[in-house]
């Protein structure tokens, strides 16, 4: 149906709603006469005579009212439809698609997304996670999150939190063979978990000090791909690996693993939301929903202060 004959149609029911091309064209926003050269040129157009005019009144042909019959239905869901729409203002609903990176999903979707789901009970939440940018309106994602870089020109980007402190760890296992380090410098003589980016590169890890900040190139027998298999490289003992709080946390408390905080106080660049610039979204819930819900900071757990 072309968009012309939907303009007609729209035309026609609120002359036949009220009988009266005055009341009509008010309706619509339009002038009686504009109202009336449109309904010529629809009814020149079907070949029929929907409404019989004269200069006091307005009734339906035969023609007319059937027709009427059959869009009345049609018409009435539209309006049931914008009206459900009009009423959900400000209750998001549907599923929310969110691509993020391994270290945003565990820093700033994981902390929160029990509160958020409990919160808007009516959201469905979908979170994809990899450590290559991509276009996330081509891909049917509603925000991503990860490096500000990830944001293309015709995005916006907004920041949902700040650097992430970074704990520097290896398990029981690990440090019963090798003195824990104390320096950076000290790393040079142990096995330390690598981590290989989307990109190719080998991360650096990056340590600041007296407000210097520098990164260092290391050695070690065990390099991934992915921050969970990290983790578990060092929980296996295999090495000491760089990684932020969140992911730290639970292995600390546990007793699995002890951080050597006294090699200095890394962290990581925080985390950005991307969204189109159009504020596209596949559902009605608002990106900005998860974000804002993201925590300022983490508990900083107890640094290690044990002896080999």
């Amino acid at each position: 149906m072309r968009r012309a004959d939907l303009a007609d149609l729209t035309a026609f029911v609120a002359v036949a709603d009220t009988l009266s091309f005055r009341a009509a064209a008010s309706r619509l926003g339009v002038t009686p006469s504009a109202l009336s050269h449109t309904m010529r040129h629809f009814e020149e157009r079907l070949g029929f005579r929907l409404l019989n005019r004269t200069t006091r009144s307005v009734s339906l042909t035969d023609a007319g009212l059937r027709l009427l019959d059959r869009l009345r239905p049609a018409v009435e869901q539209i309006s049931q439809g914008l009206e459900d729409l009009k009423s959900e203002q400000g209750h998001p609903f549907g599923r929310l698609r969110l691509y993020v990176t391994h270290l945003a999903g565990a820093a700033v979707i994981a902390p929160v997304w029990a509160r958020f789901l409990s919160t808007f009970p009516d959201v469905q939440l979908e979170v994809h996670t990899a450590e290559a940018p991509v276009d996330i309106v081509a891909k049917g994602f509603d925000a991503g999150i990860g490096p500000k870089d990830w944001a293309a020109a015709d995005m916006i980007a907004v920041r949902v939190m700040g650097p992430m402190k970074v704990a520097v760890v290896g398990a029981p296992t690990y440090f019963a063979r090798l003195r824990p380090p104390r320096t950076p410098d000290d790393l040079a003589r142990h096995s330390c978990v690598q981590y290989r980016r989307a990109a190719g590169s080998v991360f650096e890890w990056p340590f600041e000090r007296d407000g210097k900040s520098r990164r260092i190139s290391l050695d070690g027998r065990v390099m991934v791909n992915d921050t969970d298999l990290a983790v578990r490289a060092a929980v296996d003992g295999l090495g000491i690996a760089y990684t932020i709080e969140a992911l730290a946390d639970p292995f600390l408390r546990s007793g699995s693993w002890y951080a050597c905080w006294k090699i200095g106080r890394p962290s990581l660049r925080g985390s950005f939301s991307t969204i189109p610039a159009t504020g596209r979204c596949r559902s009605r819930c608002a990106p900005s929903s998860t974000c804002s819900a993201a925590p300022a900071g983490r508990r900083r757990p107890k640094a290690c202060s044990r002896s080999p």
